[in-house]
């Protein structure tokens, strides 16, 4: 053995670090990489459906390039529909989690501590049941002879049942519903974390508590609040499962249209390329949410 390999021993932080790098490249980096060359493959009926990028025939090594998916995502005016849609519907529901999460994570924070295990345990309990399940419940809930209607019609305050099932408003009621709680539990646990001397010193000088709030509370709450909208907002660009029980035929979003390409047309390259461009739609954020936490951390060095 070498002398160089034998003086060489890995850090403690390169041995921490090693496992979720292994954990990424294998079940992320891997696929997308595959995911990207089918996207530049044509369409072919077989399997698979798609031809090979490579080719090596009579001592010939071809490279067959296929741009036909990502010019028609740039030309189609449905798929650039369905990307604004998509874009849309998530920042929607990013603020709504917001304006909703904000003060549900500022009452958990401020409880006592019995009162805030109960509370968290409220904001967890919907994970131990499948997403699926609960999408359903909103179905019987939502739909023209639902619970919600029945119970509106009862108290006599429609004549006739809201056209909730089936319509955006069903999909962004489903979509907030599943992704609330991410946005609160990352907010929480800043909340929970900042020093109250700093509100009693507030009180002390004379500032009131909706001006301690503007000044103290809610800038320092800034990285919980940007990590959980990024929680919120990521995922939701890709949803599937919710515009598709809870939304309309002319709702438009990617996972719907990744869903069509990939097991109803069998268009394997062109569902790729879909999501190789939203993906790289995605990096956006996750840029924005990495500047906001060096900044955050080079605050806090200072």
């Amino acid at each position: 053995m070498p002398a160089a390999l034998r003086r060489w021993r890995p850090s403690a932080r390169a041995l921490a670090i090693l496992p979720p790098y292994v954990w990424l490249i294998f079940f992320f980096l891997l696929p997308f990489l595959l995911v990207l060359k089918i996207s530049f493959s044509g369409l072919q009926f077989g399997i698979p459906p798609y031809t090979p990028l490579l080719e090596f025939q009579d001592e010939v090594l071809t490279i067959a390039l296929q741009l036909r998916g990502y010019i028609l995502l740039f030309t189609d005016n449905l798929y650039i529909a369905t990307y604004l849609s998509s874009l849309k519907m998530a920042a929607v529901t990013t603020v709504l989690c917001i304006l909703i999460g904000y003060p549900l994570a500022y009452c958990i924070a401020r409880s006592d501590p019995r009162t805030r295990t109960l509370l968290l345990f409220a904001v967890i309990l919907p994970f131990w049941t499948s997403l699926l399940l609960r999408v359903y419940a909103w179905i019987g809930i939502l739909r023209n002879d639902g619970l919600l209607n029945n119970l509106l019609m009862w108290l006599g305050m429609t004549d006739a049942p809201l056209e909730i099932y089936r319509t955006d408003i069903a999909v962004y009621i489903g979509l907030v519903y599943a992704y609330l709680p991410f946005f609160i539990l990352p907010l929480y646990a800043h909340l929970v974390k900042l020093d109250g001397r700093l509100l009693e010193a507030a009180y002390d000088l004379g500032a009131k508590p909706w001006k301690a709030f503007v000044t103290i509370t809610l800038p320092l709450s800034r990285a919980g609040i940007i990590a959980g909208a990024m929680l919120v907002f990521i995922p939701t660009v890709g949803e599937y499962v919710i515009p598709e029980l809870l939304g309309g035929a002319d709702t438009l979003m990617i996972g719907r249209v990744l869903w069509t390409e990939f097991a109803n047309n069998s268009d394997w390259p062109m569902a790729a390329a879909v999501a190789c461009v939203m993906v790289l739609l995605l990096l956006v954020p996750l840029a924005f949410f990495q500047h906001s936490q060096v900044r955050v951390l080079e605050e806090q060095k200072r």
